[in-house]
């Protein structure tokens, strides 16, 4: 059984990058979370204390996102991954998309970004 809760589009202003002008004015980052867990419990008892809070998921992603300036988006998505694994036993496993749509490319491009699944061992 996958059972899964998503966010999608979570805007975050960080200072991620390599070049000295990241650093320093940062950029709008977009954020896809995919969160696998069980959620046969909560489907029939229509109780939040048998689920994950997409409010406190949104907040434990963008901490995690802006508490560092990151030179890499892997890294800035780790984190994003770490954090949520940590703070909500529920969730077996999360996907994490980091989209950087003003990276300092030379090029005309829609999109670009990471994408990591990470899952708790054991």
């Amino acid at each position: 059984m996958t059972d899964a809760i998503f966010i999608k589009g979570l805007v975050i202003h960080a200072r991620h990058g390599v070049m000295e002008h990241e650093t320093e004015v940062g950029q709008r980052f977009v954020i896809d979370l995919e969160l696998y867990a069980d959620l046969q419990e909560s489907s029939r008892s229509d109780k939040l204390a048998d689920t994950v809070s997409y409010s406190n998921v949104v907040a434990t992603a963008t901490e995690a996102f802006k508490d560092t300036n990151y030179r890499l988006l892997e890294r800035a998505a780790g984190a994003v991954a770490d954090a949520v694994l940590s703070v909500f036993p529920r969730i077996r496993a999360v996907k994490v998309t980091v989209h950087k749509p003003h990276a300092p490319i030379a090029a005309i491009f829609d999109d670009v970004g990471v994408v990591l699944t990470r899952s708790r061992h054991g």
